[in-house]
């Protein structure tokens, strides 16, 4: 009788780590992120190199403190696709992140989908907002728009131990960023 109880009690226990490790995943960490009106959305122009607000409407956002790259966005805007590719820099290579399900304005399917397909335009937001992270911004050529964080080649190479190299600015909490 005493196995039967050890075994179900090990089930039990399990199955409540299981639940509290998905809640934590997929809930616990993310906070909405409020909107300030003005620079909520930006662009890197090209001309510049420093990113610069884009009109826009209808912003929602989630962020979490675990991870870099839990920041989703979502928007709209009536800026012409043809205007943003003559003012502000493409972003080769990004892939949106999946999203929690919760948050139904973000699917990173859907959006990839679009990038792919040439009806959506993804533009640099702000090289390395935070080391080893950038943040791109998507545009649709009905308006909507989707932000959200990529890790960079810089990032790339610290996270798998690569040496950084001449052309990824030095890390914040090293001098010569190696």
């Amino acid at each position: 009788m005493s196995g039967k109880l050890f075994a179900g009690a090990t089930v039990i226990s399990a199955l409540a780590f299981g639940a509290y490790v998905y809640y934590a995943q997929v809930y616990k960490y993310y906070e909405p992120v409020e909107a300030n009106g003005t620079t909520d959305v930006e662009l890197t122009v090209m001309a510049t190199g420093l990113p610069e607000p884009i009109l826009y409407d209808s912003f929602q956002a989630i962020d979490a403190d675990s991870s870099p790259i839990r920041y989703r966005a979502c928007f709209t805007t009536t800026q012409s696709l043809p205007m943003m590719t003559e003012t502000y820099e493409p972003y080769e290579g990004a892939d949106p992140r999946i999203a929690p399900d919760w948050f139904t304005c973000f699917d990173a399917e859907a959006i990839a989908a679009e990038i792919e397909a040439g009806t959506a335009l993804v533009f640099t937001g702000q090289a390395n907002i935070e080391w080893g992270i950038d943040r791109v911004v998507a545009i649709t050529d009905d308006g909507r728009g989707y932000v959200w964080h990529e890790i960079n080649d810089c990032g790339d190479k610290a996270y798998d131990g690569t040496p950084l190299g001449d052309d990824c600015p030095p890390r914040p909490n090293t001098a010569e960023g190696n």
